[in-house]
This record gives C-alpha cells, structure tokens and sequence, in this order.
C-alpha cells in the first residue's frame, strides 16, 4: 500500500499561536497506523440569528443522515458523525488524500432562551440546518406608541384638572 500525506507548511494559514502549536503537535504526535492517512476533522458550522430562532449550519458532505446523533442536554447543542472513507476504490489507486474522514463531535452552549422541544434538522445537499426556535419570553416585543391620545389604562378614572378642582368651591 501506498501512502501519502499531505504536508503542510507548519504556520500556513494558524492565526494564534494555540493554532500553531495544535498543528505542530497534532501533525508530529497525533496520528499512527492506519489513521495516518485519515485526520480528525470537524464540520464548518455558521450560526446566526433571526427574531424568532437560532439557525445552526452544518457542512456534512457524504454524512449519512441516519448516522447524525443531535441532542441536547443541560443547554449544550451537540452534533455527532462520522465520515466514513470509501472502501470502493483499492488504496492502491489514490494519488491524494486530502479530505478527512472519521468521527467528529461539535458541542456549542445555548442560551436559556431556546425551545429545545420544538427543534428541527434537515438535511440537504450535504448541509445539516437545525433551526432552534426561541421561547415566547426571549422574542422580542414591539411597544405600540399612542399619538395623540394617554396611554392609560382602561377603567381608572382620570385626575380633574387642579383649576376645575379650585373653581368647584
């Protein structure tokens, strides 16, 4: 069998000196045998927000969407998969491998605020999208402002005007 791997310049593309050393070490001590050729991954992930939910993305390409385990526990999102490398093609006949296979696990704390019943995933084009949707109390709420009228409530009797009180004597 043969086997390549693919090298980096240890500092290309670290912006922090833990990434730096997280590629050194990672690149030197990390992998032996057979998991030499495969190297641990983790999804991209984008998460953004919207009046009525938290939008969670997850780029999953060949994750077999029977194969994801979401859950969340004590307000902590996981998402945990696995890539699994195709056996299809003898390792004989790769040139190249760059892309990475195995498990992977991503956790990310959520905020009180969030349904954690009413959650929904799907799955499209490689694309994992859970929409997490807010409780009623962390929706934001729009004030009506009344022109031209008090805003008082309804059934309490307004104050007579100090003149009219004087000129009632």
């Amino acid at each position: 069998m043969r086997t390549m791997n693919r090298w980096e310049q240890p500092f290309c593309g670290a912006t922090t000196l833990q990434e730096q050393i997280n590629r050194i070490f990672g690149d030197v001590v990390g992998r032996t045998g057979e998991e030499s050729n495969l190297t641990p991954w983790a999804p991209a992930v984008d998460i953004y927000e919207t009046e009525n939910e938290l939008v969670v993305k997850a780029d999953l390409p060949d994750v077999n969407p029977q194969d994801l385990d979401i859950r969340v526990e004590n307000n902590i999102l996981t998402i945990r998969g696995e890539r699994k490398f195709e056996t299809k093609v003898s390792d004989d006949n790769y040139l190249r491998i760059e892309r990475a296979y195995g498990s992977f696990s991503r956790s990310f704390s959520l905020a009180n605020s969030v349904n954690s019943d009413a959650i929904k995933a799907d799955y499209h084009d490689g694309v994992l999208t859970l929409s997490l949707p807010k409780t009623e109390e962390a929706k934001p709420k729009q004030i009506k402002v009344n022109v031209g009228t008090p805003a008082l409530s309804q059934g309490v009797p307004q104050q007579k005007p100090m003149a009219a009180v004087a000129g009632a004597r």
